[in-house]
């Protein structure tokens, strides 16, 4: 099968199925996304948003987070993977937010990046979430999932990041992102994918090899 047809066909699946995919992770404004963004690096959503609550209602808005030292931070999120670091990340991105972009949290990639703690990946989901901008942010299961499929063939975040902006609609772009994170965290995920319950089996690359592969050793055995 031809990339384009998988393209089509993966777009047509996921625009009917979940048309409203959004980030599992809970958050009423974009500066709280943005913490909790920050936070999610190598950790999972449920344990960000077991913290964020009373992170949240110590620290409301991007003045009251930069008002403390990390070390207090650390304390409403010692049970994060790397608390030390994103105690001190978070306070440094408020710090930034509140003094070079008057606490609004920026639309633009490359100022977004400027904050300490928003790498690359960061910056493309708050661009998608918060403005809907065609952004790939690609975590694990995004880079996983777009490989399995057939999506690409890249072997950096960065080659897959622009191997699905350039073929994905651009209207879509900021949905696939959640469609390839939902479907690797519930379906394709990484040691046992669910092929026998996966309704886009039929056009998957992996599927199809695995299919092959127990054709030929039945043949052969």
């Amino acid at each position: 099968m031809l990339k384009k047809e998988r393209y089509r066909l993966f777009v047509e699946h996921f625009s009917e199925q979940q048309p409203d995919a959004e980030t599992e992770l809970h958050y009423e404004n974009p500066f709280q996304l943005l913490v909790a963004v920050i936070l999610s690096a190598q950790c999972t959503d449920k344990r960000v948003n077991m913290v964020t609550p009373a992170l949240f209602a110590r620290f409301p808005d991007a003045r009251a987070l930069a008002s403390v030292t990390p070390d207090i931070v650390f304390d409403y999120i010692r049970s994060i993977s790397y608390p030390n670091n994103k105690a001190k990340h978070l306070v440094g991105m408020a710090k930034m937010l509140l003094e070079d972009f008057g606490s609004k949290v920026p639309s633009d990639i490359k100022d977004l990046q400027r904050m300490p703690g928003v790498g690359r990946k960061t910056a493309n989901v708050i661009a998608s979430v918060i403005y809907q901008a065609p952004a790939m942010a690609v975590d694990t299961h995004v880079f996983r999932v777009s490989r399995r499929v057939g999506l690409t063939t890249g072997r950096t975040p960065l080659a897959v990041e622009k191997d699905l902006v350039k073929h994905l609609p651009q209207h879509t772009i900021h949905l696939a992102h959640h469609w390839l994170i939902l479907h690797g965290r519930y379906v394709c995920i990484a040691r046992t994918p669910k092929c026998e319950v996966c309704q886009i089996s039929h056009f998957c690359r992996y599927f199809e090899q695995r299919v092959k592969k127990i054709r030929l050793i039945e043949t052969t055995g």
